[in-house]
């Protein structure tokens, strides 16, 4: 059997197309060991290049200090971005206040750059349902189920054309959810009707415990574009200015009305979230090349190059972010108990009656729970 490549094809008569003629380059500013071509770099100011890299820190910390909460117990399970830095800062910073942000999960220091408090976010990942309402008025939502809400970003889309708003909705989702239906149907349908979406794919090549190869054939997401009949990009996700570059002319292709699908190629450095072991299926030797091409380390030996270091106070940044967080564990500490009806009051504006009936099966199942509390046996903890 010959390989699926384009050997089999050549050899024949008809006019066979592969993925070899249609070969998808990697977009790059700043390559792995600092280089760059000043020609290349966007035209940002002095105080925009700090607050790119502070923002790096942002997300860097927050991952750090997200992790350690919930190893004490004051969270419930959570992803880290280590590694995804440029790319979500680089994508995040690109966007207009009055855009739409559906986020996977990962994209903390985007939807801060939106106005999205830190205390609400860190609400989401206790599972308090007040948060999606409050992150929803500044325009973002995270989605956690796989791929499922891509096509809302389509729906979005189509009614920003509707009404003629002057704004783009971008969806940041993993390589896996490319593998979903959802995925398929929802740039399709951007495509056809023209909807001003970008479809944001933060390939860190691990869908959990899936490899890249092992998801799918094709050499890239980003070919993927042309079969949909949009626009399509792949770009070093790890490389914060190129990122950011290509996100700021994807949003203005996605204003004419070229939906955009966007591969920010990283890498996932630690597990798919605090739930999952990698060092289960994947091996050591494969992290720790990346581990040597820290996104923030890398815009770093720019910035020196620049001559824009002696802006920068690492400490003081850091400091200020630590205070930012403490501050934000307090309010979220201080936000009272919720009711089990704040789970089905935020969607509609009357709840239908089959919203109804699940209220009240599930009040019914809590109250059992109650009377049986006194009859479970707790094991100390230690």
């Amino acid at each position: 059997m010959t390989e699926n490549t384009s050997q089999g094809a050549t050899e024949l008569e008809a006019p066979w197309i592969t993925q070899d003629d249609l070969p998808v380059t990697k977009y790059q500013i700043i390559d792995e060991n600092g280089e760059y071509d000043p020609a290349d770099v966007p035209d940002l100011d002095t105080e925009e290049f700090i607050d790119l890299y502070r923002w790096m820190l942002v997300e860097k910390r927050y991952a750090e200090r997200m992790i350690n909460l919930q190893r004490r117990g004051e969270m419930g399970t959570v992803g880290s971005s280590r590694g995804h830095e440029a790319s979500i800062v680089g994508s995040g910073y690109a966007l207009a206040e009055d855009d739409y942000l559906l986020a996977m999960g990962r994209e903390t220091s985007a939807m801060l750059m939106k106005g999205v408090s830190l205390r609400d976010i860190l609400l989401f990942w206790r599972g308090i349902e007040d948060a999606q309402k409050y992150l929803a008025e500044q325009n973002c939502m995270i989605g956690i189920s796989v791929g499922g809400y891509l096509p809302v970003v389509t729906g979005i889309g189509w009614g920003m054309n509707i009404t003629d708003t002057d704004s783009v909705v971008t969806a940041h989702f993993g390589d896996g959810a490319t593998s979903t239906g959802a995925f398929h149907e929802a740039v399709n349908f951007a495509g056809v009707l023209d909807a001003p979406t970008i479809f944001y794919c933060q390939n860190n090549q691990w869908a959990i415990s899936t490899p890249f190869e092992k998801q799918t054939n094709a050499n890239s997401i980003a070919q993927r574009a042309v079969g949909y009949g949009v626009h399509g990009i792949r770009v070093d996700g790890n490389d914060v200015l190129a990122t950011y570059h290509a996100m700021s002319e994807a949003r203005e292709l996605a204003l004419q009305g070229n939906p955009v699908l966007f591969e920010g190629l990283t890498y996932r450095r630690e597990g798919h979230s605090t739930s999952d072991d990698p060092t289960k299926y994947r091996d050591r030797d494969e992290v720790k090349p990346w581990l040597d091409r820290d996104p923030i380390e890398r815009y770093e030996s720019f910035l020196k190059s620049e001559g824009l270091w002696d802006h920068v106070d690492r400490e003081a940044m850091v400091a200020e972010v630590d205070e930012e967080f403490d501050a934000a564990i307090e309010a979220a500490d201080a936000y009272g108990p919720r009711e089990v009806e704040e789970l089905f009051v935020h969607l509609y504006e009357e709840m239908p009656p089959e919203l109804e009936a699940q209220l009240r099966e599930l009040e019914r199942s809590l109250s059992e729970l109650d009377d049986l509390d006194e009859h479970i046996v707790r094991r100390p903890k230690g």
